[in-house]
């Protein structure tokens, strides 16, 4: 079981959640309003009179055959609006309640 943590442009509103789902992942945590900026370029995301656009994030946890062809498919998202900012991040589950 692997984790994936995926941090977004608030334009992308419901596309990651319905990419999640097109891979058959039900199952996610949503925080919305969320701040940031990115390690390399873009603008902040900070939800401000200066920086008014803001993030979303999702958690997820997942097969391990299955963080491969979703973290493509968000690379492939992330390449196609390079301007709107899409960062992921995957890790092992040691434990978890079901």
């Amino acid at each position: 079981m692997k984790a994936i943590f995926i941090a977004y442009n608030q334009a992308y509103n419901q596309e990651i959640v319905e990419l999640l789902q097109d891979f058959g992942q039900r199952g996610y945590t949503r925080w919305e309003d969320v701040g940031g900026r990115g390690t390399v370029d873009g603008e902040p995301h900070l939800g401000n009179h200066a920086w008014p656009t803001q993030n979303h994030a999702v958690f997820t946890a997942v097969p391990d055959d299955k963080v491969a062809p979703i973290m493509k498919a968000l690379q492939e998202k992330d390449t196609q609006y390079k301007d709107l900012g899409l960062r992921a991040y995957s890790w092992s589950i040691e434990e978890y309640i079901k």
